[in-house]
């Protein structure tokens, strides 16, 4: 304030007529007060968690006066001296004043946390008893973290939308990246804030987060479930390869669905069983034929292709037939037949007696038959899992006594 304005000051009020002392008080004040000012830009920012935030500030005071302290501080507590936060242990490290002591306040913030969201002040003080002076209102902070917001479930086929939010928006232009199970979406950075999945996958299940390009903060994962009905449905057999009488056999349902599927187990047309494990312990022939497996969830169902099971056990129920049945005569022919169940078909051996071996087949014939032949005839059927001797049949012709008439 220049000399002469002061002298104009004092003249106006000792011609004027008297004023009470607390008006005179305030006027004076208002004096001392001009020329203060501090200037923020901008005055309201919203900073991502951990990033860096530069408060861009401009400053007056009064001429003559000198400064002592330019600091920045923040809502102090009720009743006391608002602190320095560059001597504050929590902003120390990370506050940088980038002004000077002329007109440029701007301070850096680094690291930020969501504990920092609050307002921040400049604050003078300098060298007269009234030079103190707050820009106030100051720099408002909101600090904020990143959140993916994304529907449960979806099905195969949905159109589906992620969005990358904050609890504020942005101060800085902000490109987003995506990610899935931690593996940058490269084909997906860009200033819009959403992730659009067109006709939704099952590949696309997965743990899904966003961030900022340039900074390190990533929000937490968000798993996307894709619903979708069963395929790939297939049987396996354990043990595989042959399978023997006796032997304990699993039949296993694979199958690629979500949810996971209800499975049941049919043979020919019957419905035997159900579950994704379907066990046959001592296994017979009987159990024998064609398997498959339906697998169904809400979204659908299908069947695998059939397997077979081949029950392999030795011959059983070995025995001889004669033909023709009835009375044998000299001259007659005969064929016996060995009947035999197995898997695989056996071997057919004919003997007579216990050890004279005849032939191989399934059939032993004699024509013209005569009495050198009586004797008893049996079979044995054998395969590489077993063999069975039949019961003996006899044969035993009768002589003729008249050309057209046989007896016995």
């Amino acid at each position: 304030m220049s000399f002469n304005t002061i002298y104009v000051m004092l003249m106006w009020v000792r011609m004027a007529p008297p004023l009470p002392l607390i008006f005179f008080l305030l006027m004076i004040h208002g004096v001392s007060s001009a020329g203060w000012s501090v200037s923020y830009s901008p005055s309201h920012i919203c900073a991502l968690k951990d990033s860096t935030v530069i408060m861009r500030c401009t400053y007056k005071y009064p001429t003559g006066h000198q400064i002592k302290e330019a600091f920045w501080t923040k809502n102090p507590e009720k009743g006391d001296e608002p602190p320095d936060l560059s001597k504050d242990p929590e902003y120390s490290q990370r506050l940088q004043y980038l002004g000077d002591q002329q007109q440029n306040c701007t301070v850096r913030l680094s690291h930020v946390t969501l504990k920092d969201s609050c307002m921040y002040y400049f604050r003078i003080t300098t060298d007269k008893d009234d030079g103190t002076y707050t820009g106030d209102p100051g720099v408002t902070l909101n600090v904020t973290d990143l959140q993916v917001e994304s529907p449960e479930r979806v099905t195969e086929g949905d159109s589906v939308t992620l969005r990358c939010k904050s609890s504020c928006a942005l101060t800085d232009r902000a490109t987003f990246i995506w990610y899935r199970n931690s593996q940058p979406l490269t084909e997906r950075r860009d200033r819009n804030n959403e992730l659009l999945l067109q006709s939704v996958r099952r590949e696309d299940s997965g743990r899904y987060s966003c961030a900022v390009d340039g900074h390190t903060h990533i929000s937490p994962d968000v798993q996307l479930n894709v619903m979708y009905p069963p395929r790939s449905v297939s049987v396996s057999i354990s043990p595989s390869g042959v399978i023997v009488e006796g032997d304990s056999v699993t039949l296993n349902c694979i199958s690629d669905s979500n949810p996971p599927a209800e499975i049941s187990w049919i043979k020919g047309g019957t419905i035997v069983g159900s579950g994704r494990i379907y066990s046959i312990s001592k296994i017979s022939s009987d159990d024998s034929g064609e398997y498959k497996c339906k697998s169904i969830n809400e979204h659908g169902e299908k069947y695998s292709d059939a397997v077979t099971l081949n029950v392999m056990y030795p011959p059983r129920s070995v025995s001889v037939s004669i033909s023709p049945s009835g009375v044998i005569v000299e001259g007659d022919s005969v064929t016996l037949n060995c009947t035999s169940d197995s898997n695989p078909p056996a071997e057919i051996s004919w003997f007579k007696g216990k050890n004279n071996i005849l032939q191989s087949g399934e059939t032993y014939s004699i024509t013209n038959i005569k009495s050198e032949a009586s004797g008893d005839y049996h079979c044995s059927a054998r395969n590489k899992h077993g063999s069975q001797t039949s019961a003996a049949v006899n044969i035993l012709p009768g002589a003729s006594q008249c050309p057209s008439v046989h007896l016995v």
